[in-house]
């Protein structure tokens, strides 16, 4: 579902019923979210209406030891800033290059702990997953995740509801999907991007396929060219830098 940006940012929030959870956040305490984060909200994101030219590219299941750090040279090179989805097992596994992605100015979404297909999994599941991913993003950078991205896109609107209600993230899906990950080539995989690329749009893309890297400068130059710029999901919704934000930790309840 796409959303006018001036009715995304003001329209009245959504009704949103679920069952309590339990917590299930590490023993030290739970992140508390400012209450300007979820204000008038709603539960799922797929592109945002704007006559801004701005796109926000998105790179999913990272992050990777070799492929990531090459990306990131590339959006430093062109003074770019992205948004990445990145598995909680991997943040712990290379929590180096999870700090590099936050330290670059690009923001950092939770993309669930082991990327699992959550749409036949109970609440508490899904919540336990997205837990812990945010516990290991918080603890690497200082910060937790504003968004959440399913693995796979599989994730029910009682799902996206029940997270929205009860963790205060919007499920971020995407508007553009060159299917990057059936690897046809980063030829394909930039002229998809460039030619179906709108403002307001949000890219799909995963910096774990070497296509997807070696087809970025095409892409990054190509939708430049197009008169297009970046912005991350952050902004795209009219949000603060997530660098900006400031967030503390509380006991759980």
């Amino acid at each position: 579902m796409t959303f006018d940006r001036r009715t995304f940012l003001s329209a009245a929030g959504c009704a949103l019923t679920a069952a309590a959870l339990p917590s299930t956040a590490a023993a030290q305490g739970v992140i508390s979210l400012p209450d300007d984060l979820v204000a008038n909200d709603h539960a799922t994101v797929t592109a945002v209406a704007t006559a801004q030219p701005v796109v926000a590219m998105t790179f999913d299941d990272g992050p990777h030891p070799s492929l990531t750090p090459q990306l990131l040279d590339m959006l430093a090179a062109r003074n770019i800033k992205a948004t990445f989805y990145l598995i909680g097992n991997r943040v712990a596994q290379f929590p180096a290059i999870t700090r590099r992605i936050a330290a670059e100015g690009h923001e950092i979404g939770n993309h669930s702990w082991s990327h699992p297909f959550l749409n036949g999994r109970s609440d508490l599941s899904v919540i336990r997953e997205i837990d812990a991913t945010t516990e290991a993003i918080f603890d690497v950078t200082g910060r937790p995740p504003v968004t959440f991205r399913p693995p796979y896109g599989a994730f029910t609107n009682a799902q996206r509801r029940m997270l929205h209600a009860h963790r205060r993230l919007p499920t971020i899906l995407w508007s553009v999907d060159p299917q990057d990950w059936r690897r046809p080539g980063s030829g394909v995989i930039a002229s998809r991007i460039v030619s179906h690329s709108r403002p307001g749009a949000i890219i799909l893309t995963h910096d774990i396929h070497s296509g997807t890297i070696a087809a970025m400068p095409a892409t990054l130059d190509g939708l430049t060219g197009r008169g297009l710029r970046f912005v991350t999901v952050s902004q795209m919704l009219g949000w603060p830098l997530w660098q900006s934000r400031h967030f503390r930790r509380v006991a759980a309840s």
